[in-house]
C-alpha cells in the first residue's frame, strides 16, 4: 500500500511510519513540524525510495489537495493531533484548530480525492483516536467501543469532536473509514513533555519526580510498537465503519508506573547513594483529572486477533534503556517550548 501518514513525525506517528516501511508499504509523512514533531523520529527510514516526506499543515486545505494529487495515497492514517492535556487546559485554540477544523479539512481532502480516483474500493480513512474521549471511570469496568462520549478536558473534547466528524463523513458521503482509540502510548521517541519521559530525564539530571495528587490515578499503558501493529492491522482488516478499542491491558497507578521505573533504573544506572524512589515529589493535582482509563480489548481481540506482545514492566525496561542510550536526542527536546515546566494547573 501507499499509505499518507499525518502526523509521522510524532511519536505515535514514527512508530506507525518506520513499521510499515519495514513491511513494504510506501509511506508519505504529512507533518507540520510543530513543538512536538522530531525529525530524527523517521531517520531510519528517511532514506528509503519507499519514503517521502512533505512539510504541509493539514488546516491547509490547498497542501492537502496537492499531496493528494501528487502522491496518490491508497489509505490514510490520520494521526496528526495536539496531544497533552496539560497545554490544551493552557491553551485550547491549538487543540480546537488542529483536531477538529484540521480533521475536517483532511476528511474533506480525502473526500474530494477519493470521488475524483472513482471511489475505489481499497480506499481506508483511518482515524487514530484516544480513550480519554470516554471520560472517567470508577474502581471497576472497562471502555468498550459502545461506552458513551464523556471528555473532561479541551483535548479529549478535541479529539471526541474529530471522532464524531469522521463518523459522520462515512454515515452522510459514504467515505471508507475505520477508527481506533487507544489507551496511553509509551515507548522509544516519546517527546520528553509526558509522565514516562518525564521521570526517566528528571530521575538522571537529579531533579524532582512530580506526581500528581495522590498518584492513585490509573492509566492502561500500551507499548508504542504494539499500537503500531495493530494500526496497520486495523487498516488493512478493520471492517469499514467500525471502531476498535487498542489496549495494553498493563493497568498502573501514577505512583505504581514511577516506582516501577526508578527500580529498573536503579538497577540500569544505579545512584551513587539512595534510590531513585527519594526523588519523588506530590505536585497539586491536574484540574479534571480523570481518575481511571481501561480498555475492553476483546472486540480487536476476537475480530482481528490482535492481542499486545510486551508487558508494561519489559517495555518499561527497554523504554528506560532506550533513553540511557539515545541522550542525543532528547537533550536537545528540553529546550523546546514548555518542556520541564509545570502546565496545565488551571486559573
Amino acid at each position: 500500500m501507499k499509505i499518507l501518514v499525518t502526523g509521522g513525525a510524532g511519536f505515535i506517528g514514527s512508530a506507525v511510519a518506520r513499521l510499515a516501511v519495514a513491511r513494504g508499504h510506501q509511506v508519505v509523512n504529512l507533518d507540520a513540524l510543530t513543538y512536538a514533531a522530531c525529525l530524527a523520529n523517521v531517520a531510519s527510514v528517511a532514506d528509503s525510495p519507499l519514503y517521502a516526506f512533505e512539510h504541509a499543515d493539514i488546516r491547509d486545505r490547498g497542501a492537502l489537495g496537492r499531496i493528494f494529487a501528487a502522491h496518490k495515497p491508497d489509505t490514510v492514517m490520520h494521526l496528526a493531533a495536539e496531544s497533552h492535556v496539560d497545554r490544551s487546559i493552557d491553551g485550547p485554540d491549538d487543540f480546537i484548530s488542529t483536531n477538529v477544523t484540521g480533521t475536517y479539512e483532511l476528511l474533506e481532502a480525502a473526500r474530494t480525492y477519493w470521488v475524483a480516483e472513482g471511489r475505489p474500493e481499497g480506499f481506508r480513512f483511518h482515524h487514530i483516536s484516544t480513550d480519554e474521549v470516554f471520560g472517567s471511570l470508577g474502581p471497576q469496568g472497562q471502555f468498550t467501543e459502545e461506552t458513551p462520549y464523556d471528555p473532561r478536558s479541551p483535548y479529549s473534547a478535541s479529539k471526541a469532536a474529530s471522532d464524531h466528524l469522521v463518523r459522520a463523513w462515512y454515515h452522510t458521503y459514504g467515505l471508507p473509514v475505520v477508527l481506533t482509540n487507544c489507551s496511553n502510548n509509551y515507548g522509544p521517541y516519546h517527546f520528553p513533555e509526558k509522565l514516562i519521559p518525564v521521570v526517566i530525564l528528571n530521575a538522571l539530571d537529579g531533579k524532582e519526580l512530580p506526581i500528581y495528587g495522590d498518584g492513585s490515578n490509573i492509566r492502561d499503558w500500551l507499548y508504542v510498537e504494539d499500537h503500531a501493529d495493530a494500526l496497520l492491522l486495523v487498516l488493512e482488516k478493520g471492517a469499514l465503519g467500525r471502531s476498535y478499542n487498542i489496549g495494553g491491558e498493563n493497568e498502573r497507578s501514577n505512583l505504581e508506573l514511577v516506582q516501577t521505573l526508578c527500580a529498573i533504573l536503579d538497577d540500569m544506572r544505579p545512584k551513587a547513594s539512595g534510590s531513585y524512589t527519594d526523588q519523588i515529589t506530590f505536585v497539586p493535582d491536574r484540574p479534571g483529572h480523570d481518575a481511571r482509563y481501561a480498555i475492553d480489548p476483546s472486540r480487536i481481540r476476537r475480530e482481528l486477533g490482535w492481542r499486545p506482545s510486551v508487558s508494561v514492566e519489559e517495555g518499561l525496561r527497554r523504554t528506560v534503556a532506550w533513553y540511557l542510550a539515545n541522550e542525543a536526542w532528547w537533550r536537545p527536546l528540553q529546550h523546546r517550548k514548555g518542556v520541564g515546566q509545570r502546565l496545565g494547573v488551571g486559573t
